[in-house]
């Protein structure tokens, strides 16, 4: 690809992402500027001429340490809404995690639909089109904008990887929850597919009322198995905890958790440490920064997703099609 055929923006808290990015399209990040005032306000604009240009602005919203997921959000609001008045022909905004994505329905009297007003945003300050990583509802997260949303998936990663390790023993794909059972079985389908033979399914009861979990009930045989439990996001991990102790209970060999998004929040890291839970996989979306680093070493994999992001920018900027890039 031309270095000249569009611009690649990263802000700078999500730069090591964007180089890696920049680096599998073959091109250089276009330089931008970001500057922090005293009284807290900062800006940030292009260095380069993007007038009439496809551009392209990389930022994962998540929280860390100096910078909440708010302050992401609004400074990638006000340089896409910068890009807009500089002449940008067209401006994507690409959130590996896309924050507030998981409160899409009201499920209390007078709740937020937050991702709906996130949307909104968006779409206020010009923003064309929108591309993520496994959010909890795609169906929600695609009816919530008016503009293009594209939706990736990391299952191809975690299929990848398993399919390079597992052999020929037994192997159940477990769903923390029913709710989850949908994204639990594409992946035991294509895993079954990769392997050339069957792989049994499992999913848990799980009630959860402010805040705590409960349930403990496994509906499928897990015993003598490998069980992977396939979930979109870890936040503190205790419906992870929930779900390896009831598959390791039940007689289960080994037990994985594969997760596109690693938050590990609270009490996480000693989750991590349990031993009825072999490895966690997660993709570098966010970065296990608040795990210690023996932890991170011995009990998590990170699976880089900058190819598929790569892929996908390449794919919208020539005028191709995601639907092929979905199926891998």
């Amino acid at each position: 690809m031309s270095p000249d055929a569009l611009c690649l923006f990263a802000l700078d808290a999500s730069r090591p992402f964007g180089k890696r990015v920049a680096t599998a399209l073959g091109v250089a990040l276009t330089r931008h500027e970001e500057r922090e005032f005293e009284d807290g306000e900062h800006k940030a604009r292009p260095l380069e001429n993007v007038r009439g240009k496809d551009v392209y602005v990389i930022h994962s919203l998540y929280g860390e340490p100096g910078m909440s997921a708010n302050d992401k959000l609004i400074r990638l609001l006000f340089f896409i809404g910068a890009l807009k008045d500089a002449s940008a022909g067209r401006v994507t905004a690409v959130c590996p995690y896309l924050a507030y994505s998981r409160k899409d329905r009201k499920t209390k009297s007078r709740d937020p639909v937050s991702s709906r007003y996130v949307a909104q945003l968006f779409e206020s300050v010009g923003a064309d089109r929108m591309v993520t990583l496994d959010v909890h509802n795609p169906a929600a997260y695609q009816n919530a904008f008016r503009i293009p949303a594209e939706h990736l998936e990391a299952q191809g990663l975690f299929v990848a990887w398993f399919t390079a390790r597992l052999q020929d023993e037994p192997v159940v794909v477990v769903s923390p929850d029913a709710g989850g059972v949908k994204r639990a079985e594409a992946f035991r389908q294509a895993l079954s597919q990769t392997l050339g033979r069957p792989i049994a399914a499992a999913f848990m009861e799980k009630r959860r009322s402010e805040g705590v979990v409960s349930g403990e009930a496994v509906v499928g045989d897990v015993g003598g198995r490998t069980a992977i439990i396939v979930d979109d996001l870890i936040s503190s991990g205790t419906t992870l905890a929930r779900a390896a102790a009831a598959c390791k209970a039940l007689g289960a060999n080994q037990v994985y958790a594969t997760a596109s998004h690693g938050m590990f929040v609270g009490a996480a890291d000693a989750v991590l440490a349990d031993p009825a839970l072999d490895k966690v996989l997660v993709t570098d979306s966010v970065p296990p920064f608040r795990l210690p680093p023996a932890l991170q070493e011995s009990r998590v994999k990170v699976l880089a997703a900058a190819p598929l992001f790569a892929e996908a920018i390449y794919r919208l900027h020539s005028g191709g099609s995601l639907v092929e890039l979905l199926q891998v």
